[in-house]
């Protein structure tokens, strides 16, 4: 075999591999046509290499071939070939580990992983899958699947329902985090609100704790057990109040689940003597924030009368045997000043530029502080405001479980989990604005966040145990520069993959990642 340059009429020149066979010279291999001499060049060294692989010496190339052969494969590459792997290397060994790779939907994974990876809207979402993924939706796609996620009749399909089976993976996942027993539950609500102006049954407006009164809402109650771990989550019509969710929400996963009865925990927002009444008679134990401010007068004067200073403590036994503590911290006294002079300085504000009008007025939050006099006149009541800096600094919690004071302030204090998995819902995972209208599809959207947030919580969980630096938000950035290289090699005509080298940083990710779901 040897190689020949065949001129053409076109003013081109072929390379050829020509075999000689009983005196005869017969072409074995075209490798196609060049004009300059660098073109013929590589053309040859394709033609040599396949000489070698024949004789069966493949892979030992004449000086320089390499390179030749390497900038040849790499100008064959294109911008499909290259892909972000970085989301399901990372995410996706979370969201299989936890179990939601049970559900057979890969639709519900893509939208999970890319809620991850990017949050926004679902056009950002088709965006992201199109162009990271290869992968093509249409938005009408989407929007069906979203009608039909929290579907509750029984079906055939396995997508029926997913809402209830991510719930059950959820509560299942949080039950082995905290090795089967849920000692702990924390309540709370939150508001999400719509861009859309429009009511109905669903969204409605109301007090919104985002204040976007204008705009319709609607209430999300999160119940999670200790460090945040999920438990369940209930939609609510954006006008209830908040106390009717309570019990609704634990009873909901009470009948799914062994629940257990574990000491349930929320704020004052909840406390309510029909709440109370049905906690008790369910066996439930529980520590609610007491509205002390608002107390019978015997009650605040006795109180007032402990003179409590920073980190002291009292009991009082009340008539329904129920025990209310009473704390005093400085440092809550110095931002419950700090907020009082906030929220009077708006309203004084408002007064001055006239747009503060007897109609407008409720009694929420500083307004307490207002004083109206005859019809128009509206003035800042100075003896109420005086009055309040004497519970600067108070709190009270009602309990009717036999825990000691400092166990009790200190469950309370755990709060701040569910506080934190709202705000990881509404910053990390950008849960709202919500641009749908449809119920099923703002069911959907939700349940989409809750499965999300999981996987971010089990990330921060990981990236803690492991005493890392990185943090989740970065975790999120460093899965957007993994790659993936897709190519075909030229002889087998077989189709591989080849993660790209990572560098440091993200190669720790992805190793602690690794070792958390290789384990039992």
């Amino acid at each position: 075999m040897y190689i020949r340059r065949k001129p053409n009429k076109t003013g081109t020149v072929s390379v050829q591999v020509i075999i000689k066979r009983k005196g005869k010279s017969k072409v074995m291999r075209s490798f196609g046509t060049g004009r300059t001499e660098q073109e013929l060049v590589r053309l040859e060294e394709h033609a040599r290499q396949f000489i070698f692989e024949q004789q069966g010496f493949a892979g030992e190339l004449f000086s320089g071939s390499e390179e030749i052969l390497l900038n040849d494969f790499v100008s064959s590459l294109s911008n499909m070939q290259v892909q972000v792997i970085g989301p399901e290397l990372i995410f996706g060994k979370l969201y299989d580990k936890i179990g939601y790779g049970r559900i057979k939907s890969e639709m519900f994974r893509h939208l999970v992983i890319s809620r991850l990876f990017s949050p926004g809207s679902k056009l950002k979402t088709l965006d992201y899958l199109y162009r990271y993924q290869g992968i093509t939706y249409s938005a009408d796609k989407i929007y069906r699947f979203l009608d039909t996620l929290c579907r509750k009749e029984k079906e055939e399909t396995s997508q029926s329902d997913i809402k209830a089976i991510v719930e059950k993976i959820s509560f299942e996942h949080t039950r082995h985090v905290l090795c089967g027993k849920i000692k702990v539950a924390f309540y709370d609500m939150t508001t999400l609100y719509f861009e859309a102006s429009d009511e109905d049954d669903l969204r409605k407006t109301g007090f919104s704790k985002d204040g976007k009164h204008q705009c319709p809402q609607i209430f999300l109650g999160l119940l999670v057990a200790s460090e945040g771990n999920p438990i369940g989550y209930e939609i609510f019509e954006g006008n209830i109040f908040e106390g009717h969710t309570f019990i609704p929400v634990l009873e909901h996963i009470e009948k799914k689940y062994s629940l257990g009865k574990p000491t349930v925990v929320a704020d004052a927002g909840l406390l309510s003597d029909r709440n109370r009444q049905s906690l008790e008679e369910k066996g439930y134990k529980y520590i609610l924030g007491a509205r002390v401010k608002n107390a019978k007068d015997s009650l605040k004067k006795k109180i007032l009368s402990f003179g409590l200073q920073d980190g002291q403590t009292r009991v009082i036994t009340q008539e329904d045997k129920t025990r209310l503590v009473v704390s005093m911290s400085d440092k809550r006294s110095r931002k419950d000043c700090h907020n009082r002079r906030k929220g009077l300085a708006r309203l004084q504000k408002r007064i001055q530029s006239g747009k503060l009008t007897k109609s407008s007025i409720n009694n929420r939050g500083y307004n307490k502080y207002l004083k109206l006099e005859g019809e128009i006149t509206i003035s800042i009541d100075e003896g109420k405001f005086a009055a309040d800096a004497a519970w600067d600094g108070i709190k009270g919690y009602v309990t009717n479980t036999k825990l000691s004071a400092q166990k009790i302030i200190e469950n309370y204090s755990n709060l701040w989990y569910i506080e934190r998995a709202f705000r990881m819902n509404k910053t990390d995972l950008r849960i709202r604005p919500i641009y749908h209208h449809l119920r099923n599809r703002i069911e959907g959207h939700i349940c989409i966040c809750f499965t999300a947030y999981t996987i971010l919580l089990e990330m921060e969980r990981i990236l803690k145990r492991a005493k890392s630096e990185i943090t989740v938000k970065r975790a999120q950035e460093l899965t957007k520069n993994m790659y993936q290289l897709t190519y075909r090699l030229p002889k087998s005509r077989t189709t591989k993959t080849k993660t790209l080298n990572m560098d440091e940083e993200q190669q720790e990710l992805y190793d602690m990642v690794a070792r958390w779901t290789e384990q039992k």
